[in-house]
């Protein structure tokens, strides 16, 4: 099932190539998106890139899209952003005034999907995007032609606390947070958890920001140590969520619980891992068990065609192109102000499950618990979706 991430990276980087230089038709609908293919974000755009792609896909075999009553094909342009914002900035400019797109698809993580939604919105073209928390997405500014479907950070950072009680876990009420200073971290780790904490009745022994691009934990380990921390909460991208448990595991501390958002999400975390990601728990907006329609069938796709284990990402970046492409449909029109008036209108389940995008261009996504368990994601709350059940306290 599972193939080395370099494969994996490498297929996506080649398949990217082609979308990319590709080039659009006079009547084709040309829509484009910026990805982390490469960077330390690239997990995730792997996933989005197929999910974008597949939804396209589907659309074209279906005949297209009808533009003024005449059928036309959709192209989807991908460009690499490499993780770094300026990249996505760039290329939102590129696939805008060059390649000439009628609406975006959005990047990953706030800085990523800030940068590419704020070049969109001055260019007044809609963009539909996930993988951006939508406290951090709210934050930026009023917007008029952005719009993201994600979890709300309020709910996922409540998960962990909430699944313990549920599930009876029994700890010193001792607790560690550890994250980064990138938007989602500070708001998460550095406001929401310890505020959490102290209404579940846990004790906040440390509290440490770091570097988005920091490598090195051993001091803020051997301090979570050395105060008695049963529970450790992380925010971290999917590179220094791997080093953490590594370093861990080298200083001889184990907590009874470990909560890892944001890197502890693709895949990828647990192939780096191996045994060592099994107990770890991290916030989840989507399973192929949820009854919404397609959810199964999206994740059997995605382990048909590529070999690998799917992410709970191919839903949300599948889901957003659904909705633009919805749009654009319903719109019968490239006019960007039609299809972002289409966008606003937006009222369906899809494969993440109900989208209706309020007053702050958001759309809230159920959230559960999921825990690592020999590669993979299991849900171990709320009892009523759990797949499986929890491992405790960490293996």
């Amino acid at each position: 099932m599972k193939h080395h991430i370099g494969k994996s990276l490498a297929a996506a980087a080649a398949a990217t190539l082609a979308l990319s230089i590709g080039v659009a038709f006079a009547d084709d609908i040309v829509i484009g998106a910026s990805l982390p293919l490469s960077g330390p974000l690239a997990g995730f755009g792997s996933f989005q890139q197929w999910g974008y792609k597949r939804a396209v896909d589907q659309v074209n075999r279906a005949g297209g899209i009808a533009i003024n009553g005449a059928k036309q094909q959709v192209k989807l342009i991908i460009r690499d952003d490499k993780t770094d914002p300026n990249a996505t900035a760039s290329n939102t400019e590129t696939l805008i005034s060059r390649d000439r797109v009628v609406a975006m698809l959005g990047s990953c993580t706030p800085a990523l999907v800030h940068a590419g939604a704020l070049v969109s919105e001055r260019a007044k073209k809609p963009m539909v995007t996930g993988c951006d928390p939508l406290e951090a997405f709210k934050s930026v500014r009023k917007w008029n032609y952005v719009w993201d479907l994600f979890f709300h950070e309020p709910e996922l950072a409540a998960v962990p606390f909430k699944a313990m009680a549920d599930l009876g876990v029994k700890t010193n009420k001792k607790l560690a947070i550890w994250h980064d200073n990138g938007p989602d971290g500070q708001v998460i780790g550095g406001k929401i958890w310890p505020a959490l904490a102290k209404e579940f009745g846990y004790e906040v022994v440390q509290n440490s920001e770091f570097p988005i691009d920091n490598s090195q934990f051993t001091s803020v380990i051997a301090e979570a140590k050395s105060r008695g921390a049963e529970v450790v909460l992380v925010d971290a991208i999917t590179p220094q969520a791997i080093a953490i448990r590594k370093q861990m595991a080298s200083a001889g501390y184990m907590p009874k619980v470990l909560n890892i958002e944001k890197g502890a999400e693709p895949v990828q975390f647990a192939e780096a891992l191996g045994k060592l990601s099994d107990g770890i728990l991290v916030g989840g907006y989507w399973d192929p068990a949820f009854p919404y329609p397609g959810a199964a069938d999206l994740a059997k796709a995605f382990e048909s065609e590529t070999k690998l284990t799917s992410s709970q990402h191919i839903a949300d970046s599948y889901a957003a192109a659904q909705v633009l492409l919805d749009a654009i449909t319903a719109a019968g029109s490239t006019d960007s102000e039609k299809i972002n008036a289409a966008i606003a209108k937006t009222d369906k389940s899809y494969v993440v499950g109900p989208v209706k995008f309020d007053e702050n261009h958001t759309a809230k996504l159920p959230i559960v618990s999921l825990q690592w368990q020999s590669g993979k994601a299991v849900i171990i709350w709320p009892k009523s979706a759990k797949t499986g059940d929890v491992l405790f306290p960490l293996p």
